[in-house]
């Protein structure tokens, strides 16, 4: 991974056919966009969707780095916050496109975090019945995992993601260079999407993590692209063998390990409260809790996923939630079939399985020890 701005990116390649394109990573991409963006002849007229933290800093040089190649583009900025990921928001976006002479020629660009990159890409996929679209991830949680994969989305008052569509973009480029303004909660957070590649399907990948997760989070900038390079080529096989998650048991849901429990504890604590990261970073723990209590996972295989997500200051238990909220929050999860909760849980380190067939009464014990 090049540290300057003139180097060539790293390039992971998501297979998908026709709808097939590159994620690029390395530092100083931004002002090239321009030119990687022209060969996919997008058009030459798009929008920019961006929140208030990143359009000061990073909006103005990207429209310079796009009118360079003749390319013309609008800025369109929602507040930042979990909170943006609504109907009101994205309703906001749509009254305006038509204004702005786009066509289904034109393309949509997600300029920031997973926020934007859900908002964004559910706007492209929505608009005209589907335009292009590019993500521009600008921090770790989007880089290693939310830009890539298609999915978009949009959140209810009844919880997280229920309505979307999957909308592959036409390419992702992650800009390194972006992390460094990065409070260190926010690298936090993305550490923890980070981890779970090596935790469902990679051990040795996982055990990096434990070499280098401290130096990850506090700003190695050669550690993160490396852990941006990993992450997402695991994510791009796993998206390219099962791109709608249709997989009932080992397919692209096991992404979503931590997931369950992590989006029970946003809905219940009001988005925006704990950072998304965050509250996977804790649904890990009460998986790998779960795993244990199963029989599925050792003490000391459990013990290892505990100390990995404290050494990174994420939390291991969650909020006061309560067991019958969070299974009523719980029971909201895409995964949940004829009524049963279906969660992501380890037989092994770099072993994951989706799975509706567990004793319900352990999930209830780890419930009332971890949120309760």
């Amino acid at each position: 991974m090049e540290s300057k701005a003139t180097g060539a990116p790293q390039r992971v390649r998501v297979q998908l056919g026709e709808r097939s394109y590159d994620i690029l990573i390395g530092c100083g991409l931004l002002s090239r966009a321009g030119d990687y963006l022209l060969p996919l002849k997008l058009g030459s007229r798009g929008v920019v969707i961006t929140d208030t933290n990143v359009e000061s800093r990073y909006a103005g040089a990207l429209g310079d780095a796009l009118h360079k190649r003749g390319i013309t583009v609008q800025v369109l900025t929602v507040p930042a916050g979990e909170a943006s990921k609504s109907l009101r928001q994205a309703n906001r976006l749509f009254e305006k496109l038509p204004s702005l002479g786009l066509d289904r020629q034109s393309f949509v660009i997600a300029l920031g975090g997973g926020v934007v990159g859900d908002l964004a890409g559910f706007v492209a996929a929505s608009y005209l019945r589907g335009i292009a679209l590019v993500q521009m991830p600008t921090s770790l949680l989007a880089q290693v995992d939310s830009s890539v994969g298609g999915k978009t989305g949009i959140n209810m008052r009844h919880g997280k993601n229920l309505l979307g569509a999957f909308h592959q973009p036409r390419m992702v480029l992650a800009d390194t260079a972006t992390l460094a303004t990065l409070p260190v909660r926010e690298l936090r957070a993305g550490y923890a999407e980070t981890v779970k590649a090596g935790l469902i399907g990679d051990a040795a990948f996982f055990q990096w993590c434990e070499a280098n997760g401290a130096a990850v989070v506090g700003g190695d900038r050669a550690l993160q692209a490396e852990a941006i390079l990993r992450a997402c080529a695991f994510k791009a096989q796993v998206v390219g063998d099962d791109e709608r998650e249709e997989k009932p048991n080992d397919g692209r849901a096991l992404l979503n390990l931590g997931h369950t429990f992590g989006h029970a504890i946003e809905a219940a604590e009001g988005y925006g409260g704990w950072l998304h990261g965050e509250a996977v970073a804790a649904g890990i723990v009460l998986a790998a809790e779960t795993s244990a209590r199963l029989g599925w996972l050792d003490a000391a295989a459990l013990a290892r996923v505990r100390a990995l997500i404290e050494r990174a200051g994420l939390p291991v238990r969650g909020p006061r939630i309560g067991v019958e909220r969070a299974l009523s929050l719980m029971a909201l999860d895409k995964k949940v079939e004829a009524g049963r909760i279906r969660l992501v849980l380890l037989r092994a380190l770099g072993e994951g399985v989706v799975s509706g067939d567990y004793d319900p009464a352990a999930l209830r014990a780890v419930l009332a020890a971890g949120l309760a």
